[in-house]
């Protein structure tokens, strides 16, 4: 994405949002945006967060930079770089729905005097996206809200089939027999004991 100051001087920003939960993961600011800057991003993000299997973006000269194809094929990330087609931003839908938010909600609703007001007022946007705004795809929650939820989830089926853990799938299958089981010997026992006091 790219805007102007006041003064007229451009600059541009970079978006980073996981398609899981649509959760806005990096904004950087700056009047030139190259495919090494592109990378200190991500590593940052790597460091953090682990490394994705694989990247979607557009074909800015930020992205098919060599530089970047040879840091993504670097044996210990093995990333894969997918390009959406020329001319067809739908293909890449998340980033696309977060821009278009991200310039009407901040971009055309102010005046920019310094990149230092820029940086801060986007940090401030991407938290308010990330931990109050509800998306109607994920059940009206927040992306953090939502990502915590799944994360639950996972380990309420962890404790209840610990199983899971080895993804021995069989014995995930005999477990939830069991439970099918003894649920039904539960109800026949209620039945029974119901039919005894008539």
């Amino acid at each position: 994405m790219s805007d102007s100051m006041v003064d007229g001087r451009k600059f541009r920003l970079l978006n980073v949002i996981d398609d899981f939960n649509r959760e806005s993961l990096a904004i950087e600011v700056d009047t030139s945006l190259p495919s090494l800057r592109v990378i200190r991003v991500l590593e940052k993000l790597i460091a953090e967060r682990g490394c994705p299997a694989n990247i979607r973006c557009d074909n800015g000269p930020e992205f098919i930079s060599h530089k970047l194809q040879d840091w993504c094929n670097n044996e210990n990330r093995k990333i894969t770089l997918q390009f959406i087609q020329p001319g067809r931003p739908m293909q890449n839908a998340y980033i696309e729905r977060k821009n278009g938010s991200m310039r009407r909600e901040l971009l055309n609703a102010y005046l920019f005097n310094s990149l230092a007001e820029v940086r801060a007022m986007s940090e401030e946007w991407r938290t308010d996206y990330n931990t109050e705004r509800p998306h109607k795809s994920l059940g009206y929650l927040s992306p953090l809200k939502y990502a915590e939820q799944w994360h639950k989830s996972k380990t309420d089926v962890r404790q209840l089939y610990p199983q899971t853990v080895t993804e021995n799938h069989p014995k995930i299958e005999e477990s939830r027999l069991v439970d099918k089981i003894v649920g039904k010997q539960k109800i026949s026992n209620l039945e029974n004991s119901n039919n005894k006091r008539h």
